[in-house]
């Protein structure tokens, strides 16, 4: 199925697009249910389907602009060293968010791709084959879904009647607690794709979103799609979501203001 003409779109994400669609096309789907995989030394998984896609995706994004490009697949210390010189532009990219999702036959799982200068998203592009979206988001052009300016679903309930993304992993065990004895809202998901998941809060499919510790490439792109939609985002430790740690940030998320305040105190009283 084609996606309409992109409106309001610069050149610069709209051959962000198309790179990432025609990777997934050629490097990805091909091999949805087929892959092998292997466990990496911090217990994640990685397929041929990760390592063709980011090598694919490195060649295209630097023929678009010619910057460093940090990968998920890549090896820690190279991931630093090109963060460290690469602060007046940089890709970064995961060839498939989800990869474990990918390797189960769980359609939840997408490419994710951002541009960062001076340690901010200014582009971001997140797509989902199985479910043909392509989110993508410019800095100071608002956020789009499949060419067009994206409009979430309107908020006018409660935190109580909110459904809430949550991912328990690296949250601190009385939060944890409380959230399972005690949630401030009607009902939880969580589907095991970080990019995916700030793109549903950008979408208002989830109220509110909470994640104890991401990578930069797992919220570069989402955050700025979140961002530009008018959504808000910050630490569980501080407001600035920036002035974390890259490698490790915590998230508190909503797309409505004030459902994000009161779910932003919640998870802060816990603390």
């Amino acid at each position: 199925m084609n996606h309409p003409a992109p409106n309001g779109m610069g050149p610069l994400l709209k051959a962000a697009i198309a790179a990432v669609k025609l990777v997934t096309a050629e490097e990805i789907m091909p091999r949805y249910l087929k892959v092998a995989h292997h466990h990496k030394n911090d217990g994640s998984l990685c397929t041929e389907a990760d390592i063709a896609a980011q090598n694919a995706l490195t060649k295209k994004l630097q023929a678009i602009l010619n910057v460093p490009v940090l990968g998920e697949e890549m090896a820690a210390a190279q991931q630093r060293a090109l963060w460290e010189t690469g602060r007046d532009g940089i890709w970064c990219i995961d060839p498939i968010d989800g990869t474990s999702n990918f390797v189960h036959g769980l359609p939840y799982f997408a490419v994710s791709v951002a541009l960062v200068r001076e340690g901010k998203s200014v582009l971001g592009v997140v797509y989902d084959p199985v479910a043909n979206e392509m989110f993508a988001a410019e800095q100071g052009k608002g956020a789009f879904l499949n060419g067009e300016k994206l409009i979430g679903r309107e908020t006018t309930g409660t935190l109580q009647q909110a459904l809430a993304s949550v991912d328990m992993k690296r949250l601190k065990k009385k939060l944890v607690t409380q959230l399972a004895i005690n949630p401030p809202y009607s009902s939880q998901r969580n589907f095991g794709a970080s990019a995916l998941d700030w793109c549903y809060t950008a979408t208002g499919r989830y109220d509110v979103y909470l994640h104890g510790g991401q990578k930069l490439w797992d919220y570069a792109a989402g955050l700025l799609v979140l961002q530009e939609s008018g959504g808000y985002a910050c630490c569980i430790e501080h407001d600035d979501f920036g002035a974390g740690d890259i490698w490790q940030q915590s998230v508190i998320a909503a797309r409505d203001e004030k459902l994000f305040a009161a779910w932003k105190n919640w998870i802060r009283a816990q603390s």
